[in-house]
């Protein structure tokens, strides 16, 4: 196992995927839940997020290539998405974003299965865990594994991550019991900020690299 590549890897990836700044995410987006039921997106987003990593981390270069598609164009898009769900937790609004139009709640009618499904992939696994940045990291690294160690290595991280973000999901409401109505409130406008933050970034980052003229 390359430890040092390990813990560049580690370090980058728990940044862009950090569980603990996706759960206040989660616990707005899933307040008329019941406990059940967040476990139950919590395997979906799981499997999801896994899913993707997998594909992306083997075949992201490729894609994005053959569309035509930089990331700095997923950085642009993806930043104005979270850009929209930030300012909703900031002005304490419902986060309608992930809601889908009228003809496809109507065709739920009958369950809310389907509705699970979308709310786990999007927004959830995409754009806010596999997102922009998360799909540069698992690409540049990626693309930097040469050896068996640098394979175990990069395999290591990637499980780990996505571990621990299911940890921290799963019991997402016995992790939410410990926060009064206040603390949630004052969290959920915090992460409000960071996350309006990083699409900012994301956004303008983007941008400067697609327009050098802009810098």
């Amino acid at each position: 196992m390359d430890i040092a590549f390990a813990t560049k890897f580690l370090g980058a990836l728990f940044a862009i995927m950090n569980p603990f700044i996706n759960l206040p995410l989660f616990l707005s987006m899933t307040a008329d839940k019941t406990i059940a039921e967040q476990r139950s997106l919590a395997m979906k987003i799981l499997v999801y997020t896994t899913v993707m990593c997998i594909v992306i981390s083997l075949a992201g270069g490729y894609i994005i290539g053959f569309f035509g598609v930089t990331i700095d164009s997923f950085r642009v898009a993806g930043g104005l998405v979270l850009l929209g769900i930030a300012l909703s937790m900031l002005n304490g609004k419902p986060i309608t974003s992930h809601e889908r139009g009228e003809h496809e709640k109507r065709a739920d009618d009958a369950g809310n299965s389907d509705a699970d499904d979308s709310l786990a992939f999007y927004p959830m696994t995409f754009p806010m865990i596999v997102g922009p940045g998360t799909i540069a990291t698992l690409i540049i690294y990626a693309a930097q594994v040469r050896e068996p160690a640098q394979y175990i290595s990069f395999g290591v991280v990637l499980v780990a991550i996505l571990l621990a973000l299911f940890i921290v999901l799963f019991f997402a409401a016995s992790i939410g019991k410990l926060l009064s109505a206040r603390m949630r409130v004052i969290m959920t406008r915090l992460m409000g900020m960071i996350l309006a933050a990083i699409a900012i970034e994301m956004v303008f980052g983007g941008a400067k690299a697609m327009l050098p003229g802009l810098g």
